[in-house]
């Protein structure tokens, strides 16, 4: 929309204190006129709008003629202090004549913001820059207090974005204006929807395809340019504001690592280690659940850490997560020892923050077992790495592996001679073999998924019947009872070793 309207001037953060009352909102002027009183304004109020600095009248038949007199002259829309008291007849009148109507506390004030916006477009940036100066002086605590200051102070929306959308925002929801950026210009100013953004590149080795955007909603061509220059003067503090974050993270990244090393060696009987665990809010009393996630290519610890404690972030329970050597360790802590549901439904979602990271991390997962005390978070930890040893090598469960749901045949196919088992394992799965058809893939996968044909079926990407025909066919081909816990050992073990 170009010219001046209504939700460009309530955009603005010092407006008047202007309201919307009645009349058309799609009104557009290019110009204002202000006058003590309406008779004072010009004749010829053609494409104009009318701002009175006087009250309008307590009287309905007053206010009326007024309305009539200002749309008589030409004049698009009208403000004055004290419209809200129009009554319904004068809301339905300004609505057939036409005439945009508005509430005002502050005339003179929405007469300059007016002005600014029609006249003085670089006065916008200037006095948007003056208020930015303000929140650059604040001392932020992290990234997140930074861009909720700066989006207070300018009276628009800000966000930072990364290849996978909204990074961090605040002030508002950028939405799907999002998707329209163009990130192959250095600066890109957009409408979308009725959200206008304007965007830049951040500046910064160590994460680049970073970009700072301001975004409002209904905001006139002045105002577009004047969030693009905001941008672009904000672009550095958010930048510095970036690098600052990073250091500490890294130092508090390397002290929480080494603690964890010290704990691991030494455990918590040592006063000084208890002392560290305690100041990082590490308590070692209840129950604990280690899980380990580990790199299958190269990849940044740091960064795997980062995505890892936003995920921990949205569970309901205690969580905490380090780096170790090539990927990231961390463990749940429970105050009371949860009942097996509880403790399969915190699982799950591990599974589902291992399935999150890895659409961007190369990696593998494995989860301990629930352990008591600083003694059994040793334990846990313990479990959790060498279940993500067998986790690397693991495609049918997706890089994750429980040490608890796979028992004691995970750890006794990770410790097999192949020379001596696979022999065997292939005579005894020969005739799932010959008959084909993905016998043994659907055997493993059922067997991993500790029988459950829904879950099978899933992972499978198959019917739920055909999951149960099969699982019916194999019992006949091998003349076995899937039931039978020694049965679904042996034929566990033999089957993941024929698909390693």
């Amino acid at each position: 929309m170009s010219g001046l309207h209504v939700d460009a001037l309530r955009a603005e953060k010092i407006n008047g204190g202007v309201t919307y009352e009645a009349g058309p909102r799609d009104a557009v002027w290019e110009r204002a006129e202000v006058a003590l009183v309406d008779q004072d304004l010009p004749s010829d109020g053609s494409g104009r709008f009318a701002i009175v600095v006087s009250p309008v009248p307590a009287e309905s038949w007053r206010v009326d003629a007024l309305l009539r007199r200002v749309r008589d002259r030409g004049y698009v829309g009208f403000a004055a202090p004290g419209a809200a008291r129009l009554d319904a007849g004068s809301r339905r009148l300004a609505e057939r004549i036409g005439l945009l109507v508005l509430g005002v506390e502050r005339p003179f004030e929405l007469a300059e913001v007016t002005w600014r916006i029609a006249e003085a477009r670089d006065a916008l940036a200037l006095d948007l820059i003056r208020r930015l100066a303000t929140a650059f002086r604040y001392p932020a605590s992290d990234l997140r207090d930074l861009l909720g200051h700066i989006a207070s102070s300018a009276g628009y929306g800000v966000a930072l974005l990364d290849a996978d959308g909204v990074y961090e925002q605040a002030g508002g929801d950028l939405g799907s204006a999002a998707a329209m950026i163009d990130w192959s210009v250095g600066i890109d100013i957009l409408e979308h929807e009725g959200m206008s953004v304007a965007s830049t590149r951040v500046d910064r080795a160590s994460r680049p395809g970073l970009r700072l955007a301001f975004f409002a909603s209904g905001v006139g061509q002045a105002q577009r340019m004047a969030l693009a220059v905001a941008a672009q003067v904000t672009m550095p503090a958010v930048a510095a504001r970036i690098l600052i974050d990073e250091i500490a993270a890294v130092s508090d990244a390397s002290a929480s690592s080494e603690l964890l090393r010290d704990f691991l060696d030494a455990g918590e009987q040592d006063a000084d280690i208890g002392r560290r665990m305690t100041e990082r809010g590490w308590r070692t009393t209840g129950f604990h659940l280690g899980f380990r996630m580990v790199g299958r290519t190269r990849l940044d610890p740091r960064e795997l850490l980062r995505a890892v404690t936003a995920g921990l972030g949205e569970f309901e329970v205690e969580a905490h997560a380090t780096t170790m050597g090539r990927g990231v360790v961390g463990w749940m802590r429970f105050v009371e020892r949860p009942d097996p549901a509880e403790l399969d439904r915190q699982v799950r979602r591990l599974r589902e923050l291992h399935l999150q990271v890895r659409r961007t991390f190369n990696i593998a997962t494995g989860v301990g077992t629930l352990q008591a005390g600083g003694a059994g978070l040793s334990a846990t930890i313990d479990d959790a790495v060498g279940a993500a040893r067998i986790a690397v090598e693991r495609s049918l469960s997706d890089w994750f592996v429980r040490i608890d749901a796979f028992g004691l045949e995970q750890l006794l196919l990770a410790r097999t001679e192949s020379d001596t088992f696979v022999p065997a394992a292939e005579a005894l799965l020969a005739p799932l073999r010959a008959e084909g058809g993905g016998l043994i893939e659907t055997l493993a996968v059922y067997l991993d998924n500790e029988s459950g044909i829904a879950a099978t079926a899933q992972q499978l990407g198959i019917h739920r019947n055909t999951v149960a025909q099969r699982v019916r066919r194999i019992e006949e081909l091998l003349g076995v009872d899937l039931r039978d816990a020694s049965a679904r050992l042996a034929l566990h073990l033999a089957s993941r070793a024929m698909l390693r």
